[in-house]
């Protein structure tokens, strides 16, 4: 029997931010786990067509990566706009010379060879809130795919808001033509029934969990705190918060002018819950990034500017994360906290999803239709819409009552995980 080619659209390895990268390892965890033997492949952005070796439950698969070009380079051979006008051209001239023109690129030919096609659009990016150049960085290889007639299924991922026509039109268009959507939260299922207009029981658009929750978490061969060794931490017996902090909210967004309309300054709300955590409940507190890099929107930047500036106020209480992870390393480092509080919603779902309490200091409406999922919504700190006061209110409740979340969360955390691993059984 032919080995199955399947394409992982809008998720790679090749990225700082462990949001993507957590979602490319569930995917990669679901994908195996239905077609054990199939070739898997990346369709997605790079300068060279690499190869990814991976552990996914216990065994390690090579991932290729089939290089598109997002690029003002129209006539690259890889570049997608190009490909993507290529493949209606083709449609066009009839199979017999469609063939040989496909035969001619390589990149035409390899995704003329795939027999499914996945999409995961970095987990929020299937909208227009990030503009429209981020909106169709994401859909043109899912552009592609279709009009090559390839079957396009949805994982688990927010869907919408979308706000523009064109972004509109082009969602439907190809919401239309895929054979199932997953959404990872019931209003995303409400929002792309109404683009479509599908009937309430209609089962082509669904939902499921977000893929994060199903990520193994593997021990580093090292690991680099400042302000304390590893050893020290685990002796000490205070509670460790793990408070992974946004470099991008901390920037003001993308456009460095609080792009997300927070009401409160969002490095001083920072700088109270620390104080607050560590002089009301004498904690420790681990400053914990999940997109590293050097550049200002990265939580490393943001962890290591925090820990500098105010170190000296709070000595032998707070620490900090150093050094380089994956998305399964740094998920061990966040399972050594007893409590969590995360402005970035793949850091939250690695603690929750080992049933550790988590407050999500949430930026967009991707963190409330995750959190409500398993039943947590109250854990939600919005800071467009509440004063510091009142998110540290939520905190010290929340804190107060971890054993009770921590209970819920072990109840409830096997369903998720099992509903998430065999999602796609049901797809013939």
């Amino acid at each position: 029997m032919k080995k199955k080619k399947i394409f992982l659209l809008g998720a790679t390895f090749n990225t700082d931010n462990m949001g993507v990268g957590a979602l490319a390892a569930g995917a990669l965890t679901i994908l195996t786990k239905k077609y054990a033997d199939a070739d898997i492949f990346f369709l997605d952005y790079g300068k060279e067509s690499l190869v990814t070796k991976i552990d996914v439950a216990g065994k390690i698969i090579s991932v290729p990566l089939v290089n598109l070009r997002f690029s003002w380079k129209i006539f690259l051979p890889n570049n997608v706009a190009y490909l993507f006008f290529m493949a209606i051209f083709i449609k066009f001239i009839g199979q017999s010379l469609g063939k040989r023109l496909i035969n001619k690129n390589r990149w035409l030919k390899v995704i003329s060879e795939a027999d499914i096609a996945v999409a995961v659009s970095g987990g929020d990016s299937f909208s227009d809130i990030y503009g429209l150049s981020r909106f169709f960085y994401v859909v043109l290889p899912q552009l592609l795919i279709t009009i090559m007639g390839k079957q396009l299924i949805f994982l688990p991922q927010t869907i919408g808001p979308l706000k523009g026509g064109l972004s509109g039109a082009i969602a439907k268009f190809l919401m239309r033509r895929a054979e199932i959507i997953y959404s990872r939260d019931i209003e995303g299922v409400r929002e792309a029934k109404f683009l479509l207009n599908l009937i309430d029981d209609d089962t082509k658009v669904r939902f499921c969990y977000d893929m994060g929750f199903v990520v193994e978490p593997h021990r580093p061969n090292h690991i680099d705190f400042l302000g304390i060794s590893e050893k020290e931490l685990a002796l000490s017996s205070s509670p460790l918060i793990g408070l992974n902090v946004s470099g991008l909210l901390l920037l003001g967004g993308y456009n460095k002018r609080n792009m997300f309309n927070l009401k409160v300054d969002y490095q001083t709300l920072i700088d109270e819950i620390i104080k607050f955590l560590i002089e009301t409940y004498h904690v420790n507190i681990l400053l914990v990034p999940h997109v590293f890099g050097g550049q200002e929107e990265s939580d490393s930047y943001a962890v290591s500017a925090i820990y500098e500036r105010i170190k000296d106020s709070y000595l032998d209480r707070l620490f900090c994360v150093s050094g380089l992870y994956d998305q399964n390393e740094i998920k061990y480092i966040i399972g050594r906290c007893d409590f969590f509080i995360g402005s970035r919603m793949h850091a939250c779902i690695a603690a929750l999803s080992q049933s550790i309490p988590a407050i999500a200091i949430s930026y967009s409406r991707k963190f409330v239709g995750v959190f409500e999922s398993i039943g947590v919504e109250y854990l939600i700190a919005d800071p467009r819409q509440l004063t510091i006061e009142e998110t540290l209110n939520i905190i010290g409740r929340a804190l107060r009552e971890r054993a009770e979340i921590k209970n819920h969360l072990q109840r409830t955390i096997p369903e998720v995980k099992e509903k998430i691993l065999t999602l796609l059984n049901e797809i013939e």
